[in-house]
């Protein structure tokens, strides 16, 4: 008794035994009168509802604010609505204009310390909502089954070389238009290099290129078959993934196995991996059977997918951080496969599309029945799952020999280290004893000895932190104890509403989801579902993609977004078309690529048309190319291409981890988790193509890799389908000030004059090897008065410098 005296105060006990009604009745005299008055201002639907927070109705404080649940009912020294109108803390004082009476506090709290009766039953937090038909929603474009129909027929029958230029020339012809003449051979050419494989063409290449349709179908199957092409095509999938050789954003903690995802990507690519079993792995690869170790490690190395974003490791609210990552990997499955937005969706139904938070909720059961965290020794802190990758008998015995190569440089930095000791040891009593005139000299003895000692700790600890162990990578697996979830009501985890049973969007369904097996998170059955050929989203957003990318701008403009109030698509049954045929081609991205650049469509110049801009300024019948400006990658890759300097590389560790001054924190000991810091970079990153070079959350990019943050690098925070395209004075001045181009420019010149000896035939092969294209005349004429005018020790330097800043080498064609 003495406790409910101490909790709840000597007017309590009389509370204690008043009927329901009598609690709800003071409820309505004392306590809802309060509300009007003093908290509707700020916390109703008809005024402002500031911090998420309503109290004009019973569910609207049940479900909490911003901030969490406000009242935790027979509880008021848990309830923030307690704590609020007591002023204690300077955050959270309300109301704000003016602290309550003691009596009116006393009131709330008697109200809470009751249980918190409320009879304000019949009235909602929200005053009306939208009732989603799915059946209707069904009716969306997006959402209808995918149906290609026959190619059209069109007038110009000699146009058309594949059934994709019907569909073109059918629309065009429709508003009385035709398409642009073919651009010329060295365009084409250095057009589909630069789209296969991100780099030029070679000067020889483009010397003897005839533009036959023979000769066009060659280069195109060399450049699908060459490595260039993963590298390149890889680059727009970690796009998608906010990929980053860093965890989070916070104390730059280094993501060492990241670099095995990016290089599982370029393996995917390049070795033609179907779409649909892409797809799988990444969501559910570690679910997935495996003939051979190598296959194994692959499908678990994909599901780095799902934890290769800006996962927030150093939240010290842990159940928010998990929620958060859920609703990273749910928004990245909506956009990167489905061309849909959910991360809205978390805390309401969606406000366009026929969308419903349980659906949300019933795909976030599954990531949320999925590990991909785990709480660090360090603190606070959190790290992304490792996981084991198999080896095989080669693989092993190679490791082993390592490992017995660093246990031996140890244990002789350790000898060294016991003999600095002993020798710091000794000239500190030798300093001790020796005159004044002799201690300089034994002093710089000793600092020497402490230097190296310094030297051997570091590394020493180096060597043991990375000593060689069995390849892991960063991915995911399936928890002990798999569920359905709870929605989040605002999208707060503390404030629960109904459980969800696991399964798909009702709207891109055409069966019920699949039975879960028990003990199974359901990420194999929401694979299965993405990938089917049944999902009305997922061919139409692939194939939209790799269309994005070969004309610059997709069949649906907005790639990420396929909802109501995204793009309709320009060409509806062209999109449907090429989804189909993307399919029943195996789901081979190589095939489709192969198709598109092959076509008469691909071939278009990019010059315009006064009389076609005039009827279509936005070119949206496509009536022309597009002209893209290159990216970042493919504008420092060529340049290295283009002076030689470019490296060929297998791919591996992007961080240069080996250099002990390039890591910090490495004792076990220490408060923070194992970070980075760029203080020494590997010779061979100012050479190696972009993929390759290590990407940073939160510093400006090491190196030459510089220039990505001056050329609309999607930042690695984020995931974008496409890049936007900016045309700012920074991009003119780095391509005039940057050592990354001078130093290009005068490699450039210095092999020209190596290979050529004549002026005439060096402008030649100038142009050839930066433009993809003969000089012509009038360029000739000024190149030479130009050279004329300076200094021949600068002026190729200057020429070639030029060039490499110009228009034409910045744009495709």
């Amino acid at each position: 008794m003495n406790r409910v005296f101490q909790i709840l105060g000597i007017g309590m006990l009389a509370l204690a035994s008043v009927q329901a009604e009598d609690r709800l009745a003071f409820f309505d005299a004392k306590v809802l009168p309060l509300l009007q008055s003093r908290c509707y201002e700020c916390h109703s639907h008809e005024k402002k509802i500031k911090g998420g927070l309503a109290l004009d109705s019973k569910t609207g404080w049940q479900a909490g604010g911003d901030n969490g649940a406000v009242i935790v009912p027979g509880n008021p020294k848990q309830s923030h609505l307690i704590q609020a109108v007591h002023y204690t803390n300077p955050e959270m004082e309300m109301p704000p204009k003016g602290r309550l009476a003691a009596d009116e506090i006393a009131i709330l709290e008697q109200w809470v310390s009751m249980g918190a009766p409320d009879s304000r039953v019949k009235k909602t937090a929200v005053s009306s909502a939208r009732v989603i038909d799915f059946e209707e929603g069904k009716k969306f474009w997006a959402f209808r089954p995918v149906h290609a129909e026959k190619p059209p027929e069109v007038g110009h029958q000699e146009w058309p070389l594949d059934p994709v230029d019907r569909f073109i020339l059918a629309a065009l012809e429709a508003k009385d238009m035709l398409p642009s003449p073919d651009a010329d051979a060295y365009t084409w050419l250095r057009r589909v290099t630069l789209d296969l494989t991100g780099l030029p063409p070679a000067p020889e290449e483009a010397a003897h290129f005839d533009g036959s349709a023979s000769a066009r179908a060659a280069v195109v199957e060399r450049l699908l078959q060459s490595r260039a092409f993963g590298e390149r095509w890889a680059r727009h999938w970690l796009d998608l993934v906010g990929y980053a050789d860093q965890i989070g954003t916070s104390n730059n903690v280094f993501a060492e196995h990241a670099w095995r995802y990016r290089d599982y990507v370029i393996a995917a690519f390049n070795s033609d991996k179907p779409f649909n079993r892409f797809i799988r792995e990444q969501i559910a690869g570690d679910l997935l059977p495996a003939k051979t170790p190598q296959e194994r490690a692959a499908n678990i190395t994909a599901t780095g997918f799902l934890v290769l974003g800006d996962v927030e490791i150093v939240a010290v609210d842990k159940l928010k951080m998990e929620h958060d990552l859920v609703d990273q990997q749910v928004s990245k499955i909506g956009t990167a496969f489905l061309g849909m937005t959910l991360g809205c969706v978390r805390c309401h139904d969606h406000k366009f599309d026929p969308i419903s938070q349980a659906d949300y909720y019933a795909i976030a059961g599954m990531l949320r029945s999925t590990d991909a965290t785990y709480k660090t020794d360090n603190g606070v802190w959190s790290s992304v799952n490792k996981t084991e990758l198999p080896e095989t008998a080669a693989e092993k015995a190679e490791r082993e020999v390592r490992l017995v190569a660093n246990d031996t440089r140890i244990r002789e930095w350790e000898t060294e280290l016991e003999l600095a000791d002993r020798e710091k040891t000794a000239l500190q009593g030798q300093i001790a004893k020796a005159a004044k005139d002799a201690k300089p000299a034994l002093e710089k003895k000793r600092d020497e000895a402490a230097a190296r000692i310094k030297t051997l700790n570091s590394r020493i600890e180096h060597a043991k932190f990375f000593a060689p162990v069995a390849p892991k990578a960063f991915a995911v697996h399936d928890r002990e104890k798999p569920a359905d979830m709870r929605i989040t009501i605002r999208g707060n985890p503390y404030a629960l509403g109904d459980s969800v049973k696991r399964g798909a969007l009702r709207v891109a369904s055409w069966a019920d989801f699949p039975a879960i097996p028990a003990g199974q998170s359901g990420r194999l059955q929401l694979a299965d579902w993405v990938a089917d050929a049944r999902n009305p989203l997922t061919a139409r957003v692939t194939v939209n993609r790799i269309w994005q990318k070969l004309f610059g701008e997709g069949l649906v403009r907005s790639v990420d977004y396929f909802g109501v109030r995204g793009e309709p698509p320009t060409h509806p049954e062209l999109l449907d078309y090429l989804a189909e045929r993307f399919m029943k081609n195996g789901w081979s991205q190589k095939q489709l690529i192969r198709e598109l650049v092959l076509s008469r469509a691909y071939r278009m110049s990019s010059a315009n048309n006064a009389t076609a801009a005039a009827k279509d300024p936005d070119n949206r019948l496509l009536w022309r190319m597009n002209r893209q400006r290159l990216d970042a990658e493919a504008i420092r890759d060529s340049m290295l291409a283009i002076s030689g300097g470019l490296a060929s590389s297998v791919g591996g560790p992007a961080l240069p981890l080996e250099f002990p001054e390039n890591v910090t924190s490495l004792s076990p000991k220490a408060v923070n988790p194992p970070a980075f810091a760029f203080k020494k970079m590997r010779p061979v990153h100012d050479f190696e193509r972009t993929i390759y070079l290590p990407v940073i959350r939160t510093a400006a990019q090491p190196g030459s890799a510089k220039l990505r943050d001056v050329f609309d690098f999607t930042q690695p925070a984020q995931i974008a389908g496409r890049r936007a395209e900016t045309a700012v004075p920074t991009q003119a001045l780095f391509l005039l000030n940057s050592d990354l181009v001078r130093a290009r420019a005068t490699e450039t010149a210095r092999r020209l004059a190596a290979e050529e000896s004549n002026v005439g035939a060096r402008l030649e092969a100038l142009w050839l090897r930066v433009l993809s294209r003969p000089i012509s005349s009038a360029e000739r004429e000024d190149a030479l008065r130009f050279l004329e005018s300076m200094p021949a020790d600068k002026s190729w330097v200057e020429l070639c410098h030029a060039l490499l800043s110009s228009n034409e080498f910045l744009l495709r064609l």
